[in-house]
């Protein structure tokens, strides 16, 4: 049954986005789920036509706002814990040249926002092998490959503290399970090294859609006033 006959296509979009911003920034949903539920939320099973539905500058945008409201306070201090577990993990992952992508890259990220990474190595498969002899489980699955075309394989594990030999990782490990009361996530997109070459380095809006290590530490020392990524130094970004 219908809930909500459209009428003004931009409310409608305003509509749908604050809503799925909703569910993004407290539950954790990811775009295309949250947009799919509150457009049923607000229309029950109308069919929503694709240009009255909002795309996803739109939701980022209405996340932030929601999350500056309702969220001010905590949102910052998680953004900062997940960047710092970021940059460790990019340290530890330098031989495969990570990069960060994502809502912790953007700075939307919240307690339920996974870290994700895309490395671009010569030999994907090592990615798996060290992870293996670190004694790191992880699970494996196919993500859409960033240029659109086929997919990629993506190595994801829950980050529990692991990597004991670098100096931060128990202080770090202790603040995260302290605020978030859970382990985050961690997910690896494996590329090939010459993907780097092809693929775009902005993304619709302008902003680098992902981050060299040094890139996440200038965030870091910039400090939560400024939670968006700088445009990288790294030309081959």
């Amino acid at each position: 049954m219908s809930r909500h006959q459209p009428t003004d296509p931009l409310r409608l979009r305003d509509e749908i986005a604050l809503s799925a911003a909703r569910m993004i920034a407290e539950d954790g949903a990811d775009y295309a789920t949250a947009k799919r539920k509150a457009a049923r939320q607000i229309l029950g099973d109308t069919r929503v036509a694709g240009e009255w539905m909002p795309d996803n500058e739109t939701i980022e945008a209405s996340v932030r706002e929601y999350q500056a409201l309702f969220q001010g306070e905590r949102q910052p201090r998680i953004l900062r814990l997940l960047r710092r577990l970021a940059a460790l993990a990019m340290e530890e992952l330098a031989p495969f040249r990570p990069y960060l992508a994502g809502a912790v890259l953007n700075g939307t990220a919240s307690q339920h926002s996974d870290i994700h990474l895309q490395a671009f190595c010569d030999s994907p498969k090592d990615v798996a092998v060290y992870l293996l002899n670190a004694g790191i489980d992880f699970d494996t699955v196919e993500t859409p490959h960033l240029s659109g075309r086929g997919e990629v394989e993506t190595l994801s594990f829950l980050w529990r503290g692991q990597w004991p030999q670098m100096r931060e990782t128990r202080t770090l490990a202790e603040e995260i399970r302290a605020e978030l009361g859970s382990p985050v996530g961690i997910h690896i997109a494996l590329y090939d090294a010459d993907d780097i070459r092809r693929l775009r380095r902005l993304d619709a809006s302008g902003r680098p859609n992902r981050a060299t290590r040094d890139d996440v530490l200038a965030l870091l020392d910039e400090g939560p006033e400024a939670p968006e990524p700088p445009v990288s130094t790294d030309s081959s970004v």
